[in-house]
């Protein structure tokens, strides 16, 4: 029988080397799995693992085996049943009744599925990753001095937390051997006299003690020797590489008027939660700013608008304007990449949409790098959804979709913010 045996040094990570071995193997159940758990879970409960079941006829392993055919000799124990010379008809198909973990079912065979735990950064990493902000850096590649801290050998000065240990050690270790060595060579000339004069003298020769006195004095020389000196100090070195970053901020508009009920609100709030999240977990320097409107419009912290349930009239261009001053009073330099999602019902003073459309297509849309619009009701497009559609045309950044349930808030985000070849 031939045996094959790897001999190869397991490396310190071989758990986590074979689980992304696992994961790009079964990329596909698990990215099924996530997009099922998607389904049954609420967007606060989003940013957490899962536990992933992949069936047990898709964890088959390649494996070497005697064929089937040809002609065996085989020796087995003695017993009372058989005679050298019979022939033992060989069993067909491997059967035996009742497989270990079978169930328990007049029909057919089953075996319990492989249970697979992905973590939060590995749930978040399938979860996010075929989507991306639209034409990020695509017409404007704006590169800013940001500098991150690197390791570059060691100084002689730094701050306490920065010393490191085993190199000054060994500087003063060293320095002790340099400083030592010609009192050592002295003491061993030394100590070679004295035995050479004890074999034709005393103890008490005065010969003899002085080379002794001698001895001590270099003995106290090596002991004055500092064990570590400020000199031996060694400070782990870091400074500071610049790197180029994208500056990059995404505006969050929602309303939040009477004709926006509970369930609406609730909906917008999910949908700004799941582009928050995405927001914060995909890019690691991107500016949020949050805009709650209805008839008028107040830019507002994290905290705030999610949670605040202020209410009133329906004046979309107030968040409009509101969103079109702060982009001249800090992201007017050209050096931004500039983002905006809106959500609403569309239920909006009929006189007020038709410069919610001017302000998007004049004032907003040629500083943007992409601007969606989320509608969010059940019935026929409101009045809002209706100018807005007039920008489809003649605007390449901007984007609409309709929102009428919990389950269509994934599939809208997805297909806003799915990533596109270039």
């Amino acid at each position: 029988m031939a045996r094959i045996i790897d001999r190869r040094f397991d490396s310190k990570n071989k758990s986590a080397v074979n689980r992304q071995r696992f994961m790009r193997r079964f990329k596909g159940q698990i990215r099924r799995a996530v997009a099922d758990a998607i389904d049954g879970r609420s967007i606060k409960d989003l940013d957490n693992g899962e536990s992933v079941s992949i069936p047990t006829r898709d964890l088959s392993e390649p494996h070497f085996q005697h064929g089937s055919g040809g002609i065996w000799e085989q020796v087995f124990s003695g017993n009372d049943q058989f005679s050298t010379g019979d022939e033992i008809q060989r069993p067909m198909g491997g059967g035996g009744s009742g497989g270990q973990g079978k169930g328990a079912s007049n029909e057919g065979e089953s075996e319990d599925d492989f249970v697979f735990q992905l973590s939060r950064e590995e749930f978040l990493d399938v979860f996010f990753e075929d989507l991306a902000l639209p034409n990020l850096v695509k017409t404007q590649l704006a590169q800013i001095p940001e500098y991150k801290s690197q390791r570059a050998g060691y100084a002689n000065d730094g701050v306490p937390t920065n010393l490191n240990l085993v190199r000054s050690m060994r500087g003063a270790l060293g320095r002790r051997l340099a400083l030592g060595a010609p009192y050592h060579g002295k003491i061993r000339e030394l100590q070679a006299e004295i035995d050479e004069l004890l074999k034709t003298r005393s103890p008490d020769d005065e010969e003899v003690k002085r080379l002794q006195h001698d001895i001590g004095v270099l003995r106290a020389k090596i002991e004055a020797i500092p064990f570590l000196d400020t000199f031996d100090l060694r400070y782990n070195n870091r400074v500071k590489i610049p790197q180029p970053s994208t500056r990059a901020v995404m505006f969050c508009l929602m309303d939040v008027s009477g004709s926006m009920d509970e369930e609406k609100k609730a909906t917008a709030k999910r949908f700004f939660m799941l582009l928050y999240l995405f927001l914060t977990r995909t890019y690691e320097h991107i500016d949020v700013v949050f805009i709650r409107h209805h008839t008028v419009a107040k830019e507002v912290d994290e905290e705030d608008f999610f949670h605040s349930r202020e209410s009133g009239g329906t004046v979309v261009s107030s968040a409009l304007d509101l969103m079109r001053d702060v982009i001249q009073e800090r992201y007017a330099t050209g050096l931004w990449n500039i983002y905006g999602a809106q959500a609403s019902d569309g239920d909006n003073w009929e006189n007020d949409s038709p410069r919610c459309r001017e302000l998007l297509a004049q004032s907003i849309l040629p500083y943007m790098q992409y601007f969606a619009y989320i509608e969010i009701t059940p019935g026929e497009p409101q009045n809002l959804w209706r100018e807005y559609e007039k920008l489809q045309g003649t605007a390449s950044n901007f984007a609409m979709q309709r929102i009428e349930s919990y389950a269509d808030i994934y599939p809208v985000f997805r297909e806003l913010f799915k990533k596109t070849l270039v």
